[in-house]
């Protein structure tokens, strides 16, 4: 099967599922942040993933670093008006220099964070969301919004927009945010570059997230500051223009 074609069933996967949720634990629609939010798809040697990401301009998204491969082998996803799959082609992508594929194994510090270029812009549907700070106090509130699945491994229950309601946990960090659920809400496969919101912002991206015994979904979610690589992003951007 060519690499075209891997993504194209990764796709009709993803979003064939009928409205079940996505994320893990109690959550909401989140149509609020619809104009905002992507998926993203990714065919390599390790073979085919899907994750969610932020757009920050009309034709450039966010997402995490490891969610991403070769511009050829990876699309930006979505439904249009009509309810059918879309998939955009990618003309660049950009990791992070910080990141490191190896950081859990060589327990070294990783910044998560990848920016993808379409080759046309998305629709008009869509609309760029602001980059903010976020607050630095245990139990601020913030809002996931992905498109994972709602059931660890099962990948039929992903593909619909949700939103949770999660709250800034220790350790303290500059670079991080940690972040739970006392109801067991969190982010789960396919919300690996999923947004999270505070004030309407965008202030960080997930890229990890475990279950309360260390295993599965719902314990904890991690996600990477995003102000911090505000001049990251603004660079490769205009580098990009």
């Amino acid at each position: 099967m060519s690499r075209a074609r891997q993504i194209l069933c990764l796709a009709a996967l993803a979003l064939s599922c009928g409205p079940t949720a996505a994320l893990v634990g109690p959550t909401s629609e989140a149509g609020a942040y619809a104009p905002h939010v992507v998926m993203a798809l990714a065919q390599s040697g390790r073979g085919a993933g899907f994750c969610s990401g932020a757009v920050l301009a009309p034709n450039v998204v966010l997402t995490a670093a490891h969610c991403v491969a070769a511009p050829q082998a990876t699309r930006v996803h979505f439904r249009d008006g009509s309810g059918a799959p879309v998939l955009m082609e990618v003309a660049r992508v950009a990791r992070h220099p910080g990141f490191r594929a190896d950081a859990v194994a060589a327990r070294a510090r990783s910044i998560d964070l990848a920016l993808l270029e379409t080759k046309e812009p998305l629709p008009s549907s869509f609309a760029p969301v602001a980059i903010g700070e976020a607050a630095n106090e245990i139990g601020a509130a913030f809002d996931v919004a992905g498109f994972g699945v709602a059931k660890p491994g099962v990948a039929s229950t992903s593909g619909v927009l949700r939103r949770a309601r999660l709250s800034l946990r220790a350790p303290l960090s500059k670079v991080l945010l940690w972040l739970d659920s006392a109801d067991g809400a969190g982010a789960c496969t396919g919300d690996s570059g999923a947004p999270v919101f505070a004030n309407g912002a965008l202030v960080g991206i997930v890229a990890f997230a475990q279950g309360q015994k260390g295993r599965g979904c719902g314990g904890l979610t991690q996600a990477v500051r995003v102000a911090p690589y505000r001049a990251w992003i603004a660079q490769t951007m205009a580098g990009w223009r």
